[in-house]
């Protein structure tokens, strides 16, 4: 059998060295994120920390070649993000005008930045130039949480979870392949996982609403 040729056993003892150790601290995180994910009433902050700060506009900023009264979308972030140290993803802009006789009236843009565990509240009132930002903090717990979950995270976490997830069924299907030569160990080893299997499906269909 192929699974049982030396050099099959020896990449399988190798890969699987080598991938619990570099996934060690990783799984340890998902682990105990997994249980603060489960008991978030244990550990995720009840009242989350709120600040807010005004900030003043340039003119310039709320001005682009869309039209006079439609705002520069790119510079406006940069600024947003040096000046009010604004961070995450950004949503679209949300902006309303109330124009008469080429004179606005009424401006408000509105945009807000979510990351993991945080967010962020920009409101802009075009007429007086000025934002008021509101940011929102949850707590370490609940940046851990939401990075287990790539909520908020950016594509390249959401592609380090995937390769993450890979990584651990390889890891697995090498320490399958190491215990099929060791019949004893393999018989035992199956009867864990029968027993496994079977006590997470008698939770799953008899505890589970």
């Amino acid at each position: 059998m192929m699974l049982k040729n030396k050099t099959v056993q020896l990449w399988s003892r190798r890969l699987h060295i080598y991938i619990s150790m570099a996934l060690l601290l990783v799984v340890l995180f998902f682990a105990i994120t997994g249980i603060t994910l489960n008991r978030p009433h244990l550990f995720v902050k009840s009242q989350p920390d709120i600040t807010e700060i005004t900030l003043a506009i340039p003119e310039s900023l709320l001005h682009s070649e869309k039209g006079q009264f439609s705002p520069d979308e790119a510079r406006l972030l940069t600024y947003l993000t040096k000046e009010a140290q604004v961070s995450g993803q950004p949503s679209g802009f949300n902006v309303y005008r109330d124009i008469e006789d080429g004179e606005l009236i009424e401006g408000e843009v509105a945009v807000d930045f979510k990351g993991p565990g945080f967010n962020s509240a920009v409101f802009i009132d075009m007429t007086t130039q000025e934002a008021v930002i509101e940011k929102t903090h949850y707590g370490l717990v609940a940046v851990l949480n939401d990075l287990h979950k790539g909520r908020n995270s950016g594509e390249v976490w959401r592609w380090f979870i995937d390769i993450t997830a890979l990584l651990m069924v390889f890891f697995v299907l090498t320490g399958v392949c190491l215990l099929i030569p060791k019949k004893k160990t393999l018989k035992t080893s199956l009867k864990w996982m029968t027993l496994g299997t079977a006590v997470t499906l008698f939770i799953f269909f008899v505890a589970v609403p």
